[in-house]
């Protein structure tokens, strides 16, 4: 498995959460298993107590994003670095059952679970993935979405750095609405343009019977 894949692993956690609509999707254990995935040997560890867990590392891989949209790029490394130290990873080269064209293993980086809880192994995983995409890419790849309220984090990997929303759905909702705005301010601004012209056109002089 790819290290790049792991960065993945914060995004979905952050993204359980929605500040701006007030929504948090992450409340049971279940929820818990499903952004591990089916296969993950800590996914059957959680428990109960993993929820309160998850949601204080979720608010401090938001805050990694918060920092990198907001263009301080020491802080959210500072911040990112915290984590990493706090729940390192366990690298295991693993083959599994692929083979390449020889028949052989074919070998690469893998992360192995946690030993202490589900909350360590998740934070663990994640926290690396996002370090490894950020030394990788650059901060300025580590956005939040545009479209308010969304706010959800992405990982840009456009060629040129564009990216600004976290899907098509909320890129396409913030071009409709800046759509309508452009027109209520053309329609606003033909309405001030009438009325001045009419302001300034002169009244019809009284005519003496």
């Amino acid at each position: 498995m790819e290290l790049a894949y792991y960065s993945d692993y914060a995004v979905r956690l952050v993204n359980t959460e929605e500040p701006g609509r007030n929504k948090d999707s992450l409340t049971t254990v279940d929820c818990i298993r499903e952004l591990f995935g089916p296969s993950a040997q800590a996914a059957r560890r959680a428990t109960d107590a993993d929820v309160t867990r998850f949601r204080s590392v979720r608010a401090r891989l938001r805050a990694v994003f918060e920092a990198a949209d907001g263009g301080d790029e020491t802080l959210a490394v500072d911040l990112l670095n915290s984590l990493l130290l706090e729940f390192p990873v366990n690298p295991q080269i693993s083959g599994h059952d692929t083979r390449d064209e020889d028949g052989k293993p074919d070998w690469h980086m893998h992360l192995a679970d946690h030993p202490s809880n589900a909350t360590a192994g998740f934070a663990a995983i994640a926290a690396m993935g996002l370090a490894f995409h950020l030394t990788t890419h650059g901060v300025d790849r580590l956005g939040l979405c545009e479209a308010a309220p969304c706010r959800n984090a992405y990982l840009d990997t456009s060629t040129n750095r564009s990216r600004r929303y976290c899907s098509d759905r909320c890129a396409t909702r913030a071009n409709v609405a800046a759509y309508r705005a452009r027109k209520r301010l053309e329609a606003d601004r033909s309405g001030e343009t009438r009325r001045t012209a009419e302001t300034a056109q002169p009244s019809s002089p009284n005519t003496d019977r």
